[in-house]
This record gives C-alpha cells, structure tokens and sequence, in this order.
C-alpha cells in the first residue's frame, strides 16, 4: 500500500512563506513525476507545479515565480516553497504522485490527503 502524506500547512499572512512536504512510503519500486495541486472553495482543483524525477519542473502561471517545487529521490519526497502568499493562495494542497509498486506493476497515481493553507490579509 502507498501512502502520499502532506505537511506544512498552516496559517500564515499574505506576504509570508510556507514550506510543504509530501513523503511517499510503502510498497515503493519508483516514483516517476509528482506534483501538488489545490482546491479552493467553489473552485476546481488545479495543478500547481509538477517535477519529473530528473527535476524538470512545470508551473501554473500564478504561481510561477513565488512558488518552488522540488524533490529528494531518497526520500521519496516532493517539497512545495511558498513565497509572497496571496489570500487567493488559500486552499487545500494536494500532493499527487505517480508509483510503481514492483518492477513489473502498472504505474499507478496516488493522492495525498491533503494539508490546509490558509493566508490572512
């Protein structure tokens, strides 16, 4: 079984910084791409910055330039730096991971269950 947890979430004023973690375990052969997304209220949730395992990174247009993505291979683990915080930032974060269990398994896609950002004007 793989689990995706979620931490660093918080609350925080527009214009500070949090730092997400999200570490995979479990039954783990490789992790190839993971990502965060978010999930506001009344919104769709939305991808917020993925990195291939290589370090490639890709980026939501609002968040680009605030926001980091990054990864330790080791550790199984996708990190989420997040700089000059808008209130608009406020959601649930979501860690997305794709894992194959065995050598010979499917890549399958795992979520997180997810860690609240909330930022105060």
């Amino acid at each position: 079984q793989v689990q995706l947890v979620e931490s660093g979430g918080g609350l925080v004023q527009a214009g500070g910084s949090l730092r997400l973690s999200c570490a995979a375990s479990g039954s783990i052969f490789s992790v190839s791409i993971m990502a965060w997304y978010r999930q506001a209220p009344g919104k769709q949730r939305e991808l917020v910055a993925l990195i291939s395992r290589g370090g490639a990174s890709s980026y939501a247009d609002s968040m680009k330039g605030r926001f980091t993505i990054s990864r330790d291979n080791a550790k199984n683990t996708v990190y989420l730096q997040m700089n000059s915080l808008k209130p608009e930032d406020t959601a649930v974060y979501y860690c997305n991971a794709g894992v194959r269990v065995t050598e010979t398994a499917s890549m399958n896609n795992h979520w997180g269950q997810g860690t609240q950002v909330t930022v105060s004007s």
